[in-house]
């Protein structure tokens, strides 16, 4: 990989999301020479990934170099690689453009969509974890009303304008507010010779209440702003097959759709070498004690989403959000310096600072630890968090601005089919219409 040699001690973080990021920050100062490894050359800020999917933002709004943030630190380097396997005996990390050494791994690879064993739908559905499963689904929510279009069978134009998200946490509740608002002051315009009322978005969640992470309050204000924009919800309900047309539940309800879309959870992104059944455990994250250590090993930690850090008031580890992740790359960022030194480190505690969710224009849920409050002055409150959230001035300002127009003009201009995408399981809906 053509790293120079150096007599620090060297530290390789596999991983640009947020706890990789954060950790890389704090060790740049050190006397360490740092190796970042991604398979992408850009961080996502993956909360705002629903408004690339709806066309209110551009990818690259969401999107910052990695090296734009390591250039700063003279002894800090980036290589594009997707890492194949790491072998612990050896103290070597390989991936796809050859192999790496190391004096001390660090795993931040976050998570990836969790599809429960469903192969119909891993198959047939779509995801959206990634910026480029964002451009797709755009792609393909567009294509289906210029499908619409050209169809005269009546059954076919439902299922390509009729959308199934399946999963109701802040991703799959916000992914359907911003539909529903598209449905509202968007699509009339852009299709008058459709009848966009015809236009289904069906919300469906396993448990008995959407947005079950969250407090009851939230859960029910939340699932009445969906209502009020025309969001069916489903609670109580699981996916049990999609052959790219029909959706099958568990109850006596039946969906016919060309648009499946998956929120329904995410499990770690654990690497081969470290994915022993001893080492993984719920949710396929990786065992870690109290400092982020992996269990079993000296020089390797595991930080973020692929973290598993039981606790008393997370028995089944951290939330696999962004906080976690942050607040888990700073602690790191000291302990590793005290480890190398011979220092004693500071065990995690982590810091819940609340969780939100916005409902579409001008409404939002919002969870804080002493307060709990809905609706115009929570939808603000959401906006200036993700805004101060996102990394580099010039993301916020596009950001902001773009905001701005789609709010005063109610429009949003990014609804463009740069690439299109050709759907798995679309053959099915074909056959069927041929059939009719």
């Amino acid at each position: 990989m053509n790293i120079p040699k150096t007599s620090f001690p060297r530290v390789v973080i596999i991983g640009g999301g947020f706890a990789g990021l954060e950790l890389a920050k704090r060790l740049g100062k050190q006397d360490l020479q740092v190796v970042m490894l991604d398979r992408h050359n850009y961080h996502t800020f993956q909360p705002l990934l629903y408004q690339v999917t709806t066309g209110g933002l551009e990818p690259d709004s969401i999107a910052y170099p990695i090296r734009k943030v390591l250039k700063n630190y003279p002894n800090s380097y980036f290589r594009l690689a997707e890492v194949e396997q790491v072998v612990p005996e050896k103290k070597i990390i390989k991936t796809d453009i050859g192999e790496i050494t190391y004096d001390y791994l660090v795993i931040a690879t976050g998570s990836r969509t969790n599809y429960f064993g469903n192969e119909a739908v891993k198959n047939n559905g779509m995801a959206m974890k990634t910026i480029p499963q964002s451009l797709n689904l755009r792609s393909l929510i567009l294509e289906n009303f210029e499908q619409a279009l050209l169809t005269n069978n009546l059954d076919r134009r439902n299922a390509l304008m009729n959308f199934v998200i399946v999963g109701a946490g802040p991703t799959g509740v916000e992914l359907a507010g911003a539909l529903a608002e598209i449905k509202k002051g968007i699509l009339p315009k852009d299709y008058p010779d459709l009848d966009i009322r015809q236009m289904q978005i069906n919300l469906v969640q396993g448990t008995d209440r959407i947005l079950d992470a969250m407090s009851p309050k939230a859960s029910k204000k939340a699932a009445e702003f969906l209502e009020k924009l025309g969001v069916n919800i489903w609670t109580g309900t699981i996916v049990t097959n999609y052959d790219g047309y029909t959706v099958a539940t568990n109850a006596d309800l039946s969906f016919e759709t060309e648009t499946l879309i998956w929120t329904a959870g995410v499990e770690g992104a654990t690497l081969k070498g470290i994915d022993g059944k001893d080492l993984v455990a719920r949710g396929n994250r990786v065992k870690v004690d109290e400092f982020n250590q992996v269990e079993g090993f000296k020089d390797i930690f595991a930080i973020g989403d692929v973290a598993y850090m039981p606790t008393e008031k997370y028995p089944h580890g951290h939330p696999m959000m962004a906080q976690p992740a942050i607040q888990q790359g700073k602690l790191l960022g000291s302990n590793l310096v005290k480890y190398i030194q011979g220092k004693p480190m500071k065990p995690f505690r982590y810091f819940d600072k609340g969780s939100m969710a916005t409902v579409g224009r001008n409404k939002a849920v919002v969870d804080l630890p002493h307060w709990k409050f809905q609706g115009v002055f929570a939808w603000f409150v959401w906006i200036f968090v993700h805004l101060f959230a996102l990394i580099g001035f010039k993301n916020k300002m596009v950001v902001f601005v773009n905001w701005l127009y789609n709010y005063i003009r109610f429009d949003r201009e990014a609804r463009l089919i740069i690439r299109p995408y050709k759907k798995k399981g679309r053959e099915a809906a074909v056959k069927k219409e041929a059939e009719q």
